[in-house]
């Protein structure tokens, strides 16, 4: 099996670099070499294109310097080839071009070059030149490993998450329901205060279960778009969706929540169940991020476009949008310390945002110290019915 490209150990390959030399002048060729073995170079020479792949193919090489005028196989042709074979794509091309020819440079990065030298050959330059391709080279190969390794640790972090997520669910829902069971029973003993710990059990279980599955949605998310199951609904139908699983939460926090809907029946094409629980999320944001009695206004309005933009604004505090992760960026919050005061993930904005974009939609968000915060879910017009285009207005 061929060595890999590019297999001279990155600290060393400025010392140590293996050249290969195409060109069919020989005292050219001779020229090179002695500079070249002169820095500390091993260099190898070939006559023309086909007996440098020939080489090529055989042996290792950290740089290729080819002449472009050479019969059998030119040093376009050369350098095309090299670029189309994987083992060889990212090997360093220094082409040397004649000065009078003023589109070979262009021919030469067209190509696949990564750089040239014209002719005559200035010697000094000639030996930068060459120390410059390869310290760039290198620098590209770093990049590539890491780059690689990164890729590799989101790939394990998503498969682990994934993986995860599906394993809790399963016992996550045996102690929600079987804490369920207790709590009835308890309570048809009248047994109240072993009603509370259960009901805590419940509670919490229902929250790490929340959590889980925004994790496992977040991994969708980021593997591509998310699947969707479309079916016709209501804005009221999803409205009253979002605000079910929050009753507790408004009334722990004193939350004033008003729907403003003035078109009845307004139909929108969506996943009924995740949009919903998008806009649960903006509204659990807005209670989280906001004094208690903070007001909440869930609505909906019409653009001239026919995009449908559900919204929910509150009167809270507020933020400085410059300081704000963005909505893609996920498990980020403004403090993400162990000593922060709200609780969470930093997942509920990416997931709100995943979720628009899976509808073909957007999620915009607008905010400013002490101006409250409005976010919108951004729908396109395709998906509204059109038996009620007439406006939606939100107080």
């Amino acid at each position: 099996m061929f060595a890999d490209v590019g297999e001279t150990k990155a600290g060393d390959m400025e010392n140590s670099a293996k050249i290969l030399v195409i060109d069919d002048d020989p005292i050219m060729c001779e020229l090179a070499h002695t500079h070249l073995t002169q820095a500390g170079y091993t260099c190898r020479q070939a006559e023309n294109g086909r007996e440098g792949l020939t080489i090529l193919a055989a042996e290792a090489f950290d740089l290729v310097i080819s002449d472009v005028d050479m019969p059998v196989m030119n040093g376009y042709d050369l350098t095309r080839a090299i670029r189309s074979d994987a083992r060889l794509s990212s090997l360093p091309v220094l082409v040397i071009t004649a000065s009078e020819q003023e589109d070979s440079v262009a021919a030469a990065f067209e190509a696949g070059a990564t750089s040239f030298l014209s002719k005559p050959i200035n010697w000094t330059l000639f030996s930068q030149a060459v120390k410059f391709v390869l310290k760039a080279s290198k620098d590209q190969k770093e990049l590539r490993v890491a780059r690689d390794r990164a890729e590799a640790g989101a790939r394990f972090k998503d498969s682990l998450m994934s993986v995860m997520s599906h394993e809790l669910r399963t016992p996550l829902n045996a102690i929600i329901g079987f804490g369920q069971l207790l709590s009835e029973q308890f309570e048809r003993e009248n047994d109240y205060v072993h009603k509370e710990y259960s009901d805590y059990v419940v509670e919490g279980g229902k929250r790490l279960l929340n959590s889980v599955s925004d994790m496992l949605l977040a991994s969708d998310a980021r593997s591509g778009p998310i699947a969707i199951n479309d079916i016709d609904c209501t804005l009221d139908e999803l409205f009253e969706l979002a605000r079910s699983p929050l009753e507790k939460t408004l009334i722990a926090a004193g939350a004033d929540l008003r729907t403003v809907v003035k078109e009845d029946g307004l139909e929108i094409c969506c996943d009924r169940v995740l949009v919903a629980r998008a806009i649960s999320k903006l509204i659990d944001n807005a209670v989280k991020f906001s004094p208690r009695n903070v007001k909440v206004i869930l609505g909906a309005a019409l653009a001239r476009s026919g995009d449908l933009a559900i919204m929910v604004r509150d009167n809270g505090a507020g933020v400085d949008m410059k300081a704000m992760p963005s909505p893609n960026e996920t498990f980020a919050q403004l403090d993400m310390s162990l000593r922060r005061s709200n609780e969470g993930l930093g997942l509920g904005l990416p997931l709100v945002s995943a979720i628009a974009q899976a509808h073909g939609g957007r999620l915009k968000i607008e905010s400013a110290p002490g101006e409250g915060f409005r976010a919108y879910i951004v729908m396109p017009a395709s998906r509204v019915s059109t038996n009620h285009r007439s406006a939606v207005k939100s107080a």
